[in-house]
């Protein structure tokens, strides 16, 4: 198989990985309570307010998490800075299990990924009609058409963008246990 068909299959196969899942189906879970079906007081506003703005901070800080596996077998996780990775399961009695650790320092990628990552997760979000109903009561043809629509065109944007610039992050709950190059 052609290298650039290999790339583009892997891509495909890991795109699932890349969009913010978790995040949707938490905020799915919660937001018909929160919004109270759709029939909304300014406290179900402000509750589902604050569940849109945990679910983007946690949109944001999954596209930066990332895992290894150290010299010891051992799977660890952690998150990029801009000049490092903080590991979040390290022991000291683990001892040295890892070296060059600058290596998953952020990239301007992380920074795409994370945008596209929140404009799925709104997208996705806004597209529910408790939400419309709480956020968008009196909305015309043209609000609705724009939030019928609008995820269709961002799922596939988005989708675009991450099979063009994969990303090489394996965040939190990643299962490949191949080692790491070090």
């Amino acid at each position: 198989m052609p290298p650039v068909m290999d790339k583009t299959l892997g891509s495909v196969a890991n795109l699932a990985q890349l969009l913010p899942t978790g995040t949707v189906l938490a905020f799915q879970a919660l937001s018909p309570s929160f919004s109270n079906l759709g029939i909304c007081y300014t406290s179900n506003k402000c509750i589902t307010l604050l569940l849109f703005i945990l679910c983007t901070i946690s949109c944001i800080f999954f596209s930066f998490t990332d895992s290894f596996k150290g010299t010891n077998g051992k799977l660890y996780y952690g998150m990029a800075t801009p000049k490092s990775f903080i590991v979040f399961n390290y022991q000291p009695s683990d001892g040295k299990v890892f070296e060059n650790l600058w290596r998953f320092r952020i990239r301007c990628l992380d920074y795409v990924h994370a945008i596209f990552s929140v404009v799925v997760f709104l997208t996705l979000a806004f597209s529910d009609t408790n939400i419309q109903h709480c956020f968008f009561p009196n909305s015309g043809a043209n609000t609705k058409q724009i939030l019928q629509n609008l995820p269709l065109g961002a799922g596939f944007l988005s989708s675009i963008v991450f099979l063009v610039f994969p990303t090489t992050r394996k965040g939190i709950g990643y299962s490949n246990m191949a080692p790491d190059p070090q």
